[in-house]
């Protein structure tokens, strides 16, 4: 019975050490603060019509698959030592190339036309991670200064690609994918976790895992060790812009308009933030799938949290900032140390008994 406390200890030490702890608490918190505002804000029933689920958690699920995409994506890039400012843009890009496909064949019931403007969105992802893989992994340049050219360019692209207009589309099938429901769930969310899953297990299951862990944390010794520095870089920037194609489409298919201005803008940043927030390094090495996936789950709920409580779209970013900042707070091992120090017993000094 002695050994309980200390391996109940060791077990909260252990979880609290965990890096997606404080977020997946974050969460907690915030639908605490919205249950004060609201008893019945948790409630999740079956809409007697369609039989699907209906909630405010239910939205939050869907929120969170775009986010979901390109935090995982930029986990990916951030384990090299690297960062993908670019996500944003190729999300714009993808719902351009999509609307255009898809108002130009004037289809509305075609599946086939779904499929190929789906298609045809992550190809041309594809194409602009190849680029941001060419421009860092053979040119040389900072992945910075790279990603940022893409940024720039990308949105550019989307006005080009749309005339400078908000292109809408009708397709049943296409609208489907972010608006749809299997098993009472949205559709867009399984799919982002089908996608979270395939990564996670490639990259755990496999030696890329390691290989990428390698490259971010020492790439002269991940050279020497054999690894391929140059095609390792060129695979995560180009899974990366997929992704965040794939964003785009869930973006963008859910109101079936794209907004050259507004779609995938600024969401680089909450990229970023769920992957710190999930405890990846900015300096590259370790990183977490399942912490990307917990910061992006944050995210979507501090985003419709902003919603809820009516904060002004001017306090926005400020209101978030603080969130995120205690957040990081919390995940610092130095305010870690602090905690423990002061939980550690005062042990009394012993009196020293002269000869």
């Amino acid at each position: 019975m002695s050994d309980t406390p200390t391996r109940s200890s060791r077990f909260f030490t252990e979880l609290v050490r965990t890096p997606y702890f404080w977020g997946g608490v974050a969460i907690l918190l915030l639908l605490l603060v919205n249950v004060l505002k609201d008893p019945g804000y948790l409630a999740v029933t079956v809409n007697p019509t369609s039989g699907n689920l209906v909630g405010n958690l239910i939205d939050i699920l869907r929120a969170s698959a775009p986010i979901l995409m390109i935090a995982v994506g930029m986990c990916l890039v951030v384990a090299t030592g690297g960062i993908d400012l670019s996500v944003g843009s190729v999300m714009v890009v993808a719902g351009a190339v999509s609307m255009e496909f898809l108002a130009a064949a004037d289809a509305p019931d075609s599946v086939g036309a779904a499929f190929a403007a789906f298609g045809l969105a992550i190809a041309v992802s594809a194409v602009l991670g190849v680029v941001n893989g060419v421009l860092v992994s053979v040119v040389g340049l900072q992945p910075f200064i790279s990603t940022l050219v893409i940024m720039l360019a990308g949105r550019g692209l989307a006005k080009v690609i749309t005339g400078g207009q908000n292109t809408a589309a009708h397709n049943d099938a296409f609208r489907w994918i972010a608006n749809g429901y299997v098993l009472g769930l949205p559709v867009v969310f399984l799919l982002a976790i089908l996608v979270v899953i395939a990564v996670g297990l490639l990259v755990r299951r496999s030696a890329l895992g390691l290989m990428l862990e390698a490259v971010g944390m020492d790439p002269k010794a991940a050279r020497l060790a054999g690894v391929n520095r140059r095609g390792l870089l060129m695979t995560v920037y180009i899974v990366s812009a997929v992704l965040a194609g794939i964003a785009g489409v869930f973006a963008t298919a859910s109101v079936m308009t794209v907004d050259v201005s507004r779609t995938g803008y600024q969401l680089e940043l909450d990229a970023i933030l769920a992957v710190v927030i999930g405890g990846t390094s900015l300096a590259g090495g370790k990183f977490s799938i399942t912490g990307a996936v917990v910061g992006a789950l944050l995210i979507a709920t501090l985003d419709k949290t902003i919603v809820f409580l009516g904060i002004s779209s001017s306090a926005t970013p400020a209101f978030k900032a603080v969130v995120i900042v205690i957040l990081c707070l919390l995940q610092s091992e130095r305010v870690q140390q602090m905690f423990r120090q002061r939980r550690l017993p005062r042990t009394p000094k012993k009196e020293v008994v002269p000869a």
